[in-house]
């Protein structure tokens, strides 16, 4: 019994090595066998020939729509509403009247006393200039009196030089130049006067209890009704009073924008470049756009350098509103027939631009020399010919149809397999 437990237990050793390098014959051979059906699959494009447009992207905000507020620095009640959205008013029209409270009617009386101070020193001013004007009248006459005389002048009609340096003839000459500077002088003082009255009109239309429209256009954004009170308060520290929006009179100006470029893009954005604009707001429209001017001086913020652009819209455009966040394509170049790749099919190598070819199937790397570029697109001018096949991508593949599971094998240690060990089928 003895010498048959002894041979079992060396049988079951003898077992153990067989198993195991049966197991690591298998499993060598699987290596191979993958490694050998193991193949790169490359995904290309041709090489093409087209038009390519190069543009710089910026964002930014829809600075003016050609929406002017109609604002109020009164104070009270809404009488009436004479004027809704969609309506079209001329400058001047009524649009609106206030029931002043006391704090309102003192603001417009001491409007109204400014204005007519300024208009009364607007019309003395013209008195005096009439005045002016008779003065430099009557100095001219007595200074051409003097000039034609015979005693300044000579009978051929020319002028004597030797009289006319005495103190008489100097005087008359100098008197008329005199009034005729008072009188020009006085025409300057006339303009500022008028600006005045101007401006002293602009304040009272402000405190007014009659809203009118400050320019001609379309009403919009009435967000008042009857009888709603407007407060505008004045600040203890300070003579500013509030001001309150009514309404908007929106124009045909065409909007314009306001976009950050960045300073690697900067030099390429000049005035006059056609761009596209899109709005967040505005899914899936495109409006077309001019570039109006380029602030060079820049702005840093955080470290980080942008310049603001300013950009037109070539037509009205109501569905922009103010502060819209924006986006801008500015085309900063064109080219026909350029010859195409796609971008990524550019890798960069050093200080060289390379492309990888098929050549018979077999991958080669050739240098090339980059033009302009689009978002999906890059030029070559030196390097390829149109046809050839670009690489853009790699990926591993594998041809073999037969595979080794784990489920089938052997397997060593864990699992739901059977395990062999040595030192017996239950193992001690």
């Amino acid at each position: 019994m003895k010498s048959f437990i002894e041979f079992m237990k060396a049988k079951k050793g003898i077992i153990f090595v067989v198993v195991l390098i049966a197991a690591v014959g298998v499993f060598i051979a699987k290596q191979t066998v993958l490694k050998s059906s193991s193949t790169v699959q490359y995904t290309t494009a041709p090489v093409t020939q087209g038009p390519i447009v190069s543009t710089v992207t910026a964002s930014g905000n829809v600075a003016t729509t050609g929406r002017l507020p109609v604002s109020t620095e009164a104070s009270g009640q809404v009488k009436a509403i004479l004027v809704k959205d969609g309506d079209t008013v001329t400058a001047g029209q009524t649009l609106m009247t206030l029931s002043l409270d006391q704090t309102g009617q003192q603001r417009a009386n001491q409007a109204w006393s400014s204005y007519l101070s300024a208009k009364n020193s607007l019309a003395s001013a013209q008195t005096n200039a009439y005045s002016l004007r008779s003065t430099m009248f009557s100095k001219w006459k007595t200074y051409n009196d003097l000039a034609t005389s015979s005693f300044y002048q000579n009978a051929d009609g020319t002028p004597n030089a030797d009289n006319r340096t005495l103190p008489a003839f100097i005087e008359a000459y100098d008197d008329w130049m005199a009034a005729e500077a008072a009188y020009q002088n006085q025409q300057n003082v006339i303009a500022q006067t008028q600006a005045s009255v101007n401006n002293a009109w602009a304040a009272y239309q402000l405190v007014s209890p009659t809203v009118v429209a400050p320019m001609s256009g379309t009403v919009a954004d009435v967000t008042f009704t009857t009888g709603m009170i407007i407060s505008n308060a004045q600040s203890a520290s300070s003579t500013t009073i509030s001001s309150q929006q009514l309404m908007s009179i929106v124009t045909t100006a065409n909007p314009v924008v306001t976009v950050d470029v960045a300073e690697i893009d900067v030099n390429s954005v000049k005035q006059g470049q056609q761009t596209t604009i899109t709005a967040d707001a505005l899914t899936g429209k495109t409006f077309a756009a001019t570039v109006v001017g380029v602030d060079r001086a820049g702005i840093v913020s955080s470290g980080v350098t942008n310049y603001p652009t300013t950009i037109q819209l070539d037509a009205p455009m109501n569905e922009l509103l103010p502060n819209m966040s924006v986006t801008a394509n500015i085309i900063v170049a064109t080219k026909d027939n350029a010859l195409l790749v796609p971008s990524t099919a550019v890798q960069s190598q050093g200080t060289e631009s390379v492309v990888r070819v098929l050549v018979n199937g077999q991958e080669q790397t050739v240098p090339v020399t980059t033009g302009l570029s689009s978002d999906t697109e890059t030029e070559i001018t030196s390097g390829l010919t149109e046809g050839q096949e670009v690489v853009t991508g790699t990926a591993a593949g594998s041809s073999a149809s037969t595979s080794f599971g784990s489920s089938g094998g052997f397997r060593f240690g864990g699992g739901g397999g059977a395990v062999l060990r040595p030192g017996g089928f239950g193992g001690r």
